[in-house]
């Protein structure tokens, strides 16, 4: 076994998926609470103003945790929660719930992992211009010392940004997530360029608040590319794919994975994205690449999946999916190999600890007439990507975490309720919670690794 005695095997989930009491006890508004009241934003018109109730169920979620033998949990922080007009003063009920529920874990052997932002903006600084605005810097780095001088002295990982992949490129360019909005590419990388120095202003202000040596890491996304066969020419034809940037205007221009993480672990931007994007970019001094490059302790990788690339012609080229080839309810590609390659291109190129801080798949869960809920897809999608894993860990890599995406169904963005990502089903109406045989299985897992 290439997993070490302490590996963090664990499960994730969002504040603004899960929370709900999304006007109770002081709570500020978030970007998401606005734009999910606008009609015809979520699929099936639904909002996370409830959710999973975890704001008013979370002991008894916890305690669901330690029954499936849960070991770490990645949560995400509502900054509006905290501080509900993004600057000055915090909420107090808001800094006990996130107290509370740190405690909670820890009385019950768990691990917390806290992400500071997981997309829910606060309204207030929205108004001000959010990532466009410069001050954006400071608002961001003002908060993430906050949280760290409330919970450092319990908590020792943190996570700045999940996917800002997502949240300025869906967000801002492709307008299909909160706010709502499609601006100019200027502004897009000028957003970038921002999300990035708050990254590293966050570090070093986390560095000063810590009451005890703490790690943080950051958690983006994109597709983990595989070869087609391990010949050296698939392999590379692969790796350079996995770290092109994307075409100027392309669709998924936000989705490199080099744009967004080059900077803050070797200092630059790739080259290739500086000559395709150099119309459209801010001025970068050496002093912004200073701040954003901040030492971190591991990285973050959101893996689902990836395309077979093939080397042969000299050209990296995607290699097209068999007929039929198999894919999630929410229709993304099952791709294991994504969990394996991902992980040792990442660490070959920016040498620091992997975690694997989501990866999972939506199904179609039923309760079935017995009662429980029979997932063997999810089973089946979670051994493979695993024994994948497992390769890339006997390859060197070192993977430290896994953290299964979601520990139960919620509030899935712009589909609202009609995916279910979760090892443990939530019944909205009664909001009773059944475990999968999904997580009876990864239970199982943990146990015996």
């Amino acid at each position: 076994m290439s997993f070490q005695k302490d590996f963090a095997w664990g499960v994730a989930t969002a504040s603004y998926q899960i929370e709900g009491a999304w006007n109770e006890d002081g709570k500020g508004l978030s970007v998401w609470d606005v734009y999910t009241h606008e009609a015809g934003r979520i699929k099936d018109g639904t909002t996370g103003d409830v959710a999973c109730d975890h704001y008013h169920r979370f002991k008894d979620d916890v305690k669901l945790m330690k029954e499936l033998g849960i070991r770490a949990y990645r949560f995400s922080l509502s900054w509006p929660r905290l501080i509900p007009n993004g600057v000055g003063e915090l909420n107090p009920a808001g800094v006990k719930f996130y107290s509370d529920l740190i405690d909670t874990l820890l009385e019950n052997g768990i691990t917390p992992y806290v992400t500071l932002f997981h997309w829910d903006y606060p309204y207030a600084l929205y108004k001000k211009g959010a990532w466009l605005n410069d001050d954006s810097v400071q608002w961001f780095a003002d908060y993430a010392a906050k949280v760290v001088e409330l919970y450092s002295d319990r908590v020792k990982h943190f996570i700045t940004f999940n996917e800002p992949q997502c949240f300025i490129g869906l967000g801002y360019y492709e307008g299909i997530q909160a706010p709502g909005l499609k601006v100019s590419k200027r502004d897009i990388f000028q957003m970038a360029h921002n999300t990035l120095k708050a990254h590293g202003a966050a570090v070093i202000a986390m560095r000063k608040a810590a009451k005890q040596p703490i790690k943080i890491g950051y958690a983006p996304t994109g597709s983990a590319h595989y070869p087609a066969t391990e010949c050296p020419e698939d392999i590379e034809a692969a790796r350079k794919q996995v770290f092109a940037c994307r075409p100027l205007n392309s669709t998924d221009l936000m989705w490199s994975v080099s744009w967004w993480s080059d900077p803050v672990i070797l200092g630059h931007y790739p080259a290739d994205g500086l000559e395709m994007y150099k119309e459209y970019l801010p001025e970068i001094t050496e002093e912004d690449m200073a701040l954003i490059h901040q030492p971190i302790d591991f990285y973050g990788q959101n893996i689902y999946n990836g395309k077979a690339v093939s080397g042969e012609t000299g050209v990296p080229t995607f290699v097209p999916r068999e007929t039929g080839a198999p894919k999630t309810a929410i229709g993304w590609p099952i791709s294991p190999k994504a969990l394996q390659w991902g992980p040792r291109f990442l660490y070959e190129r920016y040498g620091l600890p992997i975690y694997i801080t989501e990866n999972g798949m939506s199904a179609h869960d039923v309760v079935s007439l017995d009662g429980q809920v029979h997932d063997p897809n999810r089973i089946d999608f979670t051994h493979r990507y695993l024994l994948e894993m497992e390769k890339a860990a006997d390859a060197g890599v070192p993977v430290e975490g896994y953290f299964h995406w979601s520990f139960m169904d919620n509030f899935e963005w712009g589909y609202g309720y009609t995916e279910r990502f979760g090892m443990v089903y939530v019944d909205y109406e009664t909001q009773q919670r059944i475990p999968k045989d999904s997580a009876l299985w990864y239970r199982d897992w943990i146990q015996q690794h």
